[in-house]
């Protein structure tokens, strides 16, 4: 579409003050420099102005708002997918406010039950059908008469009406009418169980019945504005440009007049972009649920209290080492023998026979691996829009925000002030906890305990008598600040890190930490998001705000707001670049540790559109520094050049990197790709000796074998083509429909072998020859977890561009390259294997009741996240095999086994549940899950019983 640096200027600064649809009205003459106006895009943007301004003029009851929710993967026990959003709840609570302010709403019911009945169910059918409702019936006279594009879909789809969202004669709209309201279901992709066309390099163009939806809502509902409810759908992600959309752009196509605002989680700034930019939405951001600790159940929480008796009792030769050998066998019937490699043998070992030295170690090793459990963060249950968090949940919030140190801002996070009033600096603390030092653990546990007790002391100064945070008192202003001043009386906070233990806290320290805390408060608790909603659908102004993960960035809070990404050339920022070597210097270290000293010669890098955003840069300043290459920002700030940096300073060889960018990434960060296809090349074309430079040795050995230049033979930096996005290996395996891996395999090699070549700006080509000779030489994948929002079995997107499994299949000795992870969540930043990752993120969520039962308080769309997560967890093994087979039996246990559990899921959500036992019978037949013949009897039997059940037997 757009020039890299128009797209900055013209397009990501506007957006930063709030500006929406950037549509391209002229272009230059190449010869004169004259602007030559484009007239159909002059007479849509008239179009959509005036569909905007009539929002301001027309009143609340006349005005027709078709709410688009969606469903995904397509099947009844979906509809209303949106991330971490309560979407029936919401829904009632816009409903409500849209009455409130004069809509019609006709005889819409007032319970989220009821609304979601009335879209789900279709009254006509007698027996549970797996129709939904249908609003509307469109013949195909009528569609190709009011759809002007609709012959172009018949070069992927055939003549209307096809098979999809189609009775076989007319096109079916579903959804559900409450006077001038419209909740209507957007239809799917309509690929997901297409192997053939999940292989296309290029997406397919959207079907008959997608377009027709559209065609509805503008012509024949004739809505005023849609509403699109929560992250995210399929419109933005449809063929065309990536910015700057032409009449044939489909997004274009599909909305065409529509004004549209769109319900964005605050966490995802990066497709909320992409929504912005391709399909004209304007967002409206909403809060992602509050993040509370893991916490500990079963034998890991049978652990922690064995630890706290040993620390009582480890002087005592008698009890202490009975209790040790409890401990070790106890860690073995939690599996965590995987974690901790020298954990002794159960049948040869007795602590009575060791040193208190080694017991001590065993014991901190298996301390610090449960508190790493207790202390992961997770989200619970999920957010209805309208409802700010409870005094708990600010708490939990406040925490995470108050670990950070922010140089730049001169706050230094509770935990390091703590630290300080015992001598000791927190870094040290958590190396010594990361390596199992009993004491270090125990100090990290109290440390933690103390900041949470502060923070506590702070919010309950606010809290009412629901538990609801109303009116944030003041602390810092002057007169309460003499008062205390004369009566030497210690602050709420301070008292409680003295009561906890740490008497020699320095009250001034705590002080710029606690005032930022109170600010962030207010913002946690402002609620903008029904009056935002409203100001879109009254044609009015909506203040920006920047996306992002609100422990990082507290800015992004209020939500409610218009959001935008940030200026991209300004990153990577100093302070990312900081964080960026210092975890490539712990991931070199962690393989040279396990590879005899050797490091590794060529790294397989995944980047994020999302992660850069909240990050700064930092994913992107490792692939930098890792080649030995460092970024150069002008006066302004802006990073435009790159340099090499002297071996002699780096003191090791330059690692090779290959790196696979996500659509979204590709789209927002062109001149970051520009950057790095620079300072690869830069490397390898250094003259220097190839044991000390990786990068050039591989590409002189390419240059060789496919007869091109050296500076060719080093593209490394690769997405899909223009306007394509995923590799759509999670499609397959969301939908079931992939025959064996090395399909997944071809496609994640044909959709993402197109290469970015800075020689060449703005054109991506196909170089699959080139991506597969750089894969062949990878010891190495690598991904960044940035937020405990989203992780690793949250969302297929971690496992759709993971390509372990490919290497192996490209490498001459066919061996799986090691898989690591860095986690970046916390302060306390960590490289862990792949498999350590999964395990903890299956032990937090899919395997923790406090996870499941919290998302099953939520009803209907519970069952589904819980089913959303065991199906991801069946991604890692399909693309990297690297998940253990105690995951799959475990979740057995609490799903299946359990009778009254497997009732409830039933009852819950039978559509679903049927898709959970699929999951399992599909993780046996294939070969991911070990089980006993009884299991897998139960689970055919019982798939039997459900399909009767969703049929009305």
């Amino acid at each position: 579409g757009l020039h890299p640096i128009q797209v900055a200027l013209q397009v990501s600064l506007p957006e930063i003050d709030g500006a929406i649809e950037p549509i391209i009205y002229a272009g230059r003459e190449g010869a004169t420099g004259r602007s030559v106006p484009l007239a159909d895009r002059v007479n849509l943007l008239a179009d959509r102005a005036l569909k905007w301004s009539n929002l301001r003029i027309k009143k609340n009851a006349d005005k027709k708002i078709a709410v688009t929710i969606f469903s995904f993967p397509p099947d009844k026990g979906n509809v209303g997918t949106a991330a971490y959003l309560d979407v029936f709840d919401s829904i009632k609570a816009v409903m409500k406010q849209l009455k409130a302010d004069g809509y019609d709403v006709g005889d819409a019911p007032d319970s989220k039950e009821a609304i979601m009945e009335s879209v789900l169910n279709d009254p006509e059918a007698r027996i549970n059908s797996p129709e939904l409702n249908v609003a509307y019936r469109m013949n195909t006279d009528e569609y190709y008469e009011l759809t002007p594009y609709a012959k172009d879909l018949e070069e992927n789809w055939g003549p209307a009406p096809g098979n999809l969202n189609s009775d076989g004669q007319n096109l079916v709209v579903y959804g559900k009418q409450f006077g001038n309201v419209f909740i209507g279901v957007q239809p799917s992709f309509g690929y997901e169980g297409d192997p053939m066309r999940l292989l296309f390099a290029k997406s397919a163009s959207p079907h008959h019945g997608f377009a027709a939806y559209y065609t509805y809502l503008e012509k024949i509902f004739e809505a005023d504005a849609v509403l699109h409810f929560g992250t995210h759908g399929s419109l933005e992600f449809m063929p065309g440009k990536q910015v700057g959309m032409s009449g044939q752009c489909y997004p274009d196509r599909l909305i065409n007049s529509l004004p549209s605002a769109y319900l964005y989680a605050a966490n995802n700034p990066s497709e909320a972009t992409i929504a912005k930019r391709r399909s004209y939405s304007a967002t409206v951001s909403y809060l992602t649920p509050p993040a509370e600790n893991a916490g500990l159940y079963k034998g890991l929480k049978e652990l922690k209290e064995l630890i706290s008796s040993y620390q009582g009792l480890r002087e005592n030769e008698g009890r202490g080492p009975a209790i040790v050998n409890s401990i070790v066998s106890t860690a073995w019937t939690c599996n965590l023998d995987k974690d901790i490699p020298d954990l002794p043998d159960l049948e040869t070992y007795d602590a009575k026979n060791d040193t208190k030295e080694r017991r001590d170690d065993i014991t901190g090793k298996v301390y610090a691996q449960i508190m790493q459990i207790e202390s992961r963060l997770l989200p619970c249950g999920l957010h209805t829009v309208g409802v700010p968090p409870s005094a708990e949940e600010a708490i939990a919030t406040l925490v995470n925000i108050a670990q950070l140190d922010r140089p730049e801002d001169k706050i230094e996070g509770i935990p390091r002030v703590i630290a300080a009033s015992v001598g000791r600096d927190i870094n040290e603390i958590y190396r010594g906890n990361n390596q199992g030092v009993l004491v270090d653990v125990e100090l990290n546990e109290r440390v933690t305990q103390a900041s949470r007790a502060a923070v506590r002391a702070l919010v309950n100064q606010s809290t009412d008598s629901n538990g609801r945070v109303k009116e944030v008192k003041n602390f810092f202003d002057e007169a309460a600040g003499i008062f205390g001043g004369l009566l030497g009386s210690k602050k709420p906070w301070t008292k409680a890190i003295i009561d906890a233990g740490f008497p020699d806290v320095d009250e001034e320290r705590l002080e710029a930490v606690f005032g930022y805390l109170e600010f962030c408060l207010k913002q946690v608790v402002a609620n903008n998001e029904l009056p935002g909603i409203m100001e879109l659908l009254n044609g009015q102004f909506l203040m920006p705000a920047p996306g992002g993960d609100p422990i990082r960035n507290p800015d992004v809070l209020p939500t409610g707001r218009n959001m935008h990404a940030l200026d991209p050339s300004s990153i990577p920022t100093q302070a990312a670049v900081e964080v960026a070597e210092d975890v490539v210097r712990k991931l070199l270290e962690k393989l040279a540790d396990e590879n005899d000293g050797a490091y590794p010669e060529s790294i397989a890098f995944t980047l994020w559109g999302t992660d850069n955003i909240k990050t700064y840069g930092e994913s992107l300043a490792q692939v930098l520094a890792l080649a030995g290459v460092r970024p150069v920002s002008d006066s302004l700030g802006r990073v435009n050049k790159v340099e090499l940096i002297p071996l002699e300073e780096l003191g090791r060889p330059r690692i090779d990197v290959v790196v696979s960018c996500s659509g979204v990434f590709r789209d927002l960060f062109i001149n970051q790709m520009n950057l790095m296809d620079r300072g690869i090349k830069m490397a390898a074309e250094a003259d220097e000796p190839l044991e000390m430079n990786f990068v050039r040795k591989h590409a002189v050995e390419q240059a060789e074998e496919l007869q091109v230049s050296i500076r060719e033979a080093a593209c490394r930096v690769f997405s899909n083509s223009a306007g394509s996005y995923s590799a759509n290996v999670g499609l397959a395996i969301e939908n079931g429909g992939w025959e064996d891996e090395g399909q997944l395999q071809e496609q994640f090699l044909t959709r993402k072998g197109f290469a970015f070549n800075a020689d060449k700006p703005g054109m991506m080509e196909q170089q699959a020859d080139l991506f597969k000779s750089a894969l062949k030489t990878v010891d190495v994948t690598f991904q960044n977890l940035d937020s405990s929002e989203i992780s690793i079995t949250d969302v297929s997107h971690y496992y759709d561009s993971d390509p372990t499994k490919v290497v192996a299949g490209l490498r001459d000795d066919k061996k799986k390259p090691m898989s690591l992870m860095a986690d970046t969540t916390t302060a306390n930043a960590q490289v862990r294997t792949l498999s350590e990752t999964v395990r903890l993120d299956a032990r937090t969520k899919l395997l923790n009741p406090k996870f499941y039962e919290g998302m099953l308080s939520t009803g209907y769309e519970g069952v589904r996240e819980i089913q959303k997560r065991l199906r991801n967890t069946m991604g890692w093994s399909a693309t990297a095999g690297e998940v253990d087979n105690f995951v799959f039996e475990d979740a057995n246990e609490v799903f299946i086994d359990d009778a009254e559990m497997q009732q409830r899921l039933l009852d819950t959500n039978p559509n679903a549940f049927r898709d959970m036992v699929t999951t399992f019978l599909e993780a046996n037949g294939r070969g991911y899950w070990e089980t006993s013949e009884e299991n897998i009897e139960r689970l055919q039997e019982l798939y039997a019983e459900v399909e009767d059940r969703i049929e009305g037997v």
